[in-house]
């Protein structure tokens, strides 16, 4: 609607500056922007996945019902892993949802990129030019806006200075107190001059214009930063595809992902030699480590695949520091987070240990010492929830026991019971 001829001769208000300022659409704005795009994302779904996407766009807020519906999510992925062209309607959804100006609406789209990313890498070279232009447009969408948010500038992140044993090695100076004048105060000791450690995280960003060989790693590194920004949002779904993509890039599906826990194994069998016996033991602990395995699908098959036997080596791609990084903080939160369902834990758990037995064999340090913590970290928070559940399933047993021998100890409640037999009646017969 054009402006009326008496705002446009005045000066411009405050509300209206501050609407020009501020690129956030209103509540029905974002509304009305998040149904166009669920009514566009459903005219390019199949019709069975159609129906149940465009009755999203009668809730009240259709980009949040769009980003937590499950059959929205494997519908959008199921298009894409049969896409990713210069033509492909999906990833023309996706390039167009992430310029959108609703930041819901950005996150529906972002949530599909650890996806994207790994059917991009997995088709690498491809058959044609074009075959992949649609995965690189919504790629170079993505790092174009992170680029733009940081304005030319680095992620920087401050070391604190560990050349001091502790905070309390070197104190403050203080004014001497007028208490104990008689007693002279020895002279403050001088802090060093100590200079701040400052860790790059991510460089500055540079324009691009195409996906290119040399940068191609740094690009989808971007994107996974920005994920990785939003990530606590994300459904369980595109987590778990975060993490799959992680174990499928390193590839390296040997022995050697166990061999912490098999350190911890022998640890346990060895401080368990003077209470029980050996064989019990390892039987005991080893049936405990393969129910665990199995649980979390990370055991492997029988097939004797060892480290010169790989497995999904299409899938196994190069991982600089600059796209391990931020996969590495993806895994830290899906393994980590208190608030991820079990699912997410146990892939998480899978894939940080495949990324280490890369490590591991290519020497990487930052990438062993990252995986090795996260790893420890995985071990001891199971170890915990498993003596925090058996300490709660032994109080619920001694409560019941407890509640039993209470009630068998406890006087009958009836009044009229009698304590000790009774005596039989003696009757008198008068002759």
């Amino acid at each position: 609607m054009a402006p009326s001829p008496s705002a446009s001769a005045g000066a411009a208000s405050p509300s209206a500056s501050a609407s020009a300022s501020d690129p956030t659409p209103s509540w029905w704005e974002s509304v009305s922007q998040a149904r166009s795009r669920i009514l566009a994302l459903s005219s390019v779904l199949p019709p069975p996945a159609a129906h149940d996407v465009a009755a999203l766009a009668d809730s009240d807020r259709p980009a949040r019902a769009l980003l937590r519906s499950p059959a929205a999510y494997a519908a959008l992925s199921d298009a894409l892993r049969s896409g990713g062209g210069a033509d492909d309607p999906a990833c023309h959804w996706l390039y167009d949802t992430l310029l959108s100006p609703d930041p819901d609406l950005r996150l529906a789209a972002l949530a599909f990129l650890p996806l994207l990313a790994a059917l991009y890498l997995r088709r690498l070279p491809p058959e044609l030019p074009s075959s992949l232009s649609g995965f690189e447009a919504v790629l170079l969408a993505v790092y174009s806006s992170e680029a733009k948010s940081r304005q030319g500038k680095p992620v920087l992140v401050q070391v604190p200075d560990l050349s001091a044993p502790s905070l309390y090695h070197t104190p403050a100076a203080s004014a001497p107190s007028s208490k104990s004048p008689r007693r002279p105060h020895p002279p403050p000791i001088p802090s060093p001059a100590a200079s701040p450690v400052v860790g790059v995280l991510s460089p500055p960003l540079e324009p691009q214009a195409a996906v290119k060989s040399t940068k191609r790693a740094g690009i989808i590194g971007v994107a996974f930063e920005a994920y990785y920004s939003k990530i606590s949002q994300m459904p369980a779904a595109s987590k778990v595809d975060a993490c799959n993509a992680a174990a499928a890039w390193a590839g390296q599906y040997c022995k050697c992902r166990f061999e912490l826990d098999e350190k911890e194994l022998e640890e346990e069998e060895g401080d368990s030699l003077g209470s029980v016996s050996p064989m019990s033991s390892e039987a005991e602990n080893g049936k405990e480590l393969e129910e665990e395995f199995t649980r979390m699908n990370v055991n492997g098959d029988s097939s004797g695949r060892n480290c010169n036997e790989e497995e999904l080596k299409e899938a196994r791609v190069p991982l600089p520091w600059e796209l391990l990084q931020p996969v590495m903080r993806v895994l830290g939160h899906c393994l980590l987070a208190p608030l991820n369902p079990t699912e997410v834990r146990d892939v998480a758990a899978q894939a940080v240990r495949v990324v280490y037995a890369r490590a591991c064999h290519d020497l990487v340090p930052q990438a062993i010492l990252a995986s090795r913590s996260l790893i420890e970290l995985d071990k001891s928070a199971r170890k915990a929830a498993k003596a925090a559940a058996a300490a709660a399933s032994g109080t619920i047993v001694a409560a019941g026991t407890a509640g039993s021998t209470a009630s068998s100890s406890r006087p009958s409640s009836k009044p009229n019971t009698p304590s000790k037999q009774r005596k039989p009646d003696t009757q008198l017969v008068s002759k």
